[in-house]
């Protein structure tokens, strides 16, 4: 184990320093979500968006036993490099990574944790995880909801991971205190698909609306994080009835095969790939630029109502 375990590059620093804004990225969409080398182009393009936007684009990944948060393009080459034997960490196997010097993609649990650690309070991906289907046999429930459940992150997501139990991933958010807003929406987004048959008691309009909602939570120090749903550009979509065949057909696919834990949702998101003719790939590189954007902005708005909030007594 290194003495210094993390790193923060002299650009995200100075912008953390200066309170400017700034968003966390992931790296599991690199390394395991997204094929090679198309894992890389996309990684550079999200970047590019987010500053595009107004804010300093911080991708979180682990480098020989080192959390690194600002990935340098040649970073973020080698976690995409397939020759490398590169683990998936949640919250829960980051020490791992760190204590036997391995490199490391962060999922959402992980790379929230960092975040919030460096005091980066929004973070883009493209969908969030979950209850798996068939949770009843398996038990198979994502780091992220606990994570989600204590950190106080908002993440910008596409909703949950289309090929998860849905119904029972947002009970689940509600059940550990995870407010979950829509963006411009009132339904739950299906990741691919726009919509899902499941309502949200909550939205927001603007992105300025998603930045005061950011600001109560951690002026109130209420635990937990926000969970800002940002459907999929429309002319991107796969229709959710469509994909619901193709997703019933994958879990199928991979009960015969005996694919769990974490092998499970890179086979399942590679077949429905497969089952749409790359319909998927394209769709999931669309959500990603569309969430790094509105997370861009609501960090320019968060960053400016910060700097005009005033201290109350009591928070």
């Amino acid at each position: 184990m290194k003495d210094v375990i993390y790193k923060v590059s002299e650009e995200v620093e100075r912008a953390l320093l200066d309170d400017k804004p700034v968003v966390a990225l992931e790296s599991t969409v690199i390394s395991h979500g997204l094929p090679y080398p198309e894992n890389i182009q996309t990684a550079l393009k999200m970047e590019e968006i987010v500053r595009k936007e107004g804010s300093i684009p911080a991708t979180i990944g682990v480098v020989n036993g080192v959390i690194t948060v600002g990935l340098s393009q040649k970073e973020i080459e080698y976690l995409a490099d397939t020759s490398h034997s590169i683990l998936k960490v949640g919250i829960g196997e980051l020490d791992y990574a760190i204590g036997m010097e391995r490199s490391a993609a962060t999922t959402v649990s992980a790379t929230s944790w960092i975040a919030h650690f460096f005091k980066i309070p929004i973070f883009a991906t493209g969908g969030i995880g979950g209850v798996h289907r068939g949770v009843e046999k398996t038990w198979d429930v994502s780091q992220d909801m606990q994570g989600l459940g204590r950190i106080p992150v908002m993440v910008v997501c596409a909703g949950a991971k289309s090929i998860l139990d849905l119904p029972k991933t947002l009970e689940l958010l509600e059940s550990y205190g995870v407010l979950t807003v829509g963006y411009q929406t009132d339904h739950f987004p299906a990741f691919y698909s726009r919509e899902s048959p499941m309502p949200l008691a909550h939205s927001v309009q603007t992105p300025g609306e998603a930045a005061c909602v950011l600001l109560s939570r951690l002026k109130t120090g209420i635990p937990g994080g926000i969970v800002l749903c940002n459907p999929i550009p429309k002319e991107e979509e796969i229709p959710y009835d469509e994909l619901e065949s193709i997703i019933n057909e994958a879990v199928v696919e991979a009960e015969r095969q005996g694919v769990e834990k974490k092998a499970l949702t890179p086979f399942l998101l590679s077949n429905v790939s497969q089952k749409t003719a790359g319909r998927s790939l394209k769709a999931n590189k669309a959500l990603l630029f569309h969430n790094g954007a509105l997370a861009s902005k609501v960090a320019v708005e968060f960053s400016a109502l910060r700097r005009r909030s005033k201290k109350t007594i009591g928070f």
